[in-house]
């Protein structure tokens, strides 16, 4: 039996799935892993090319085999789809991968390191909060118009809307419909703190590079 010189990971949150050939492109391995065998498993072989699609975890685990020897190489999950020769399963996703990996054509992910990706996630935070305070806004907005109040477009509309709501002898509103915007108005203002916190520390990291 030869030596695995080349793998292809399919990553996933509990079970992985291993598929590893030997320099004449003979399979030499196929088979799953728990995650906590993973590590275990790389660390018995020689150093060989991995091949991994870049998605959730994968820099991490780059990072991990990266550390135990092995030539890790990140590939958009895109340019891995052609090469699936069956259907989408685990094992033919990892036959997929190891066989993308070795072509010269491919193009690769850089593996980003623990900095980089605090860096990528204050980005990513930013647009998950930012999509919060406008799906809360036009909640608000929606719920109060079916009581006839509306308010032009734009943050001096929401403000006006935000204090008719914190307004008790407006009696437009409904005391039950008046408690439950209200705790829309509660989450609008913690997810606007947030995000200024959050564009702080963007500023600051910037600054700092």
């Amino acid at each position: 039996m030869g030596q695995v010189v080349t793998i292809g990971l399919d990553l996933a949150k509990s079970v992985f799935q291993v598929h590893g050939v030997d320099a004449a492109g003979a399979v030499i391995v196929r088979r799953k892993l728990r995650r906590a065998q993973l590590l275990a498993f790389f660390a018995r072989l020689p150093a060989c090319l991995v091949g991994v699609e870049a998605c959730a975890s994968a820099h991490h685990w780059a990072r991990e085999l990266t550390a135990l020897g092995h030539d890790v190489k990140l590939m958009p999950a895109q340019y891995v789809k052609p090469y699936v020769k069956r259907g989408k399963n685990d094992a033919a996703d990892a036959e997929a991968i190891c066989e993308a990996v070795t072509r010269p054509t491919m193009r690769f992910v850089a593996i980003k390191n623990p900095e980089q990706q605090c860096a990528m996630m204050l980005h990513r935070v930013r647009l998950v909060l930012c999509r919060q305070r406008t799906q809360l806004s036009n909640a608000l907005r929606a719920h109060l118009a079916e009581f006839g109040v509306v308010a032009p477009v734009g943050r001096l509309g929401l403000e006006r809307l935000i204090e008719i709501v914190a307004e008790p002898e407006d009696c437009r509103l409904p005391a039950g419909a008046r408690i439950s915007l209200q705790m829309l108005v509660t989450q609008l203002a913690v997810v606007k703190a947030q995000i200024l916190e959050n564009d702080r520390r963007i500023m600051a990291d910037a600054r700092s590079t």
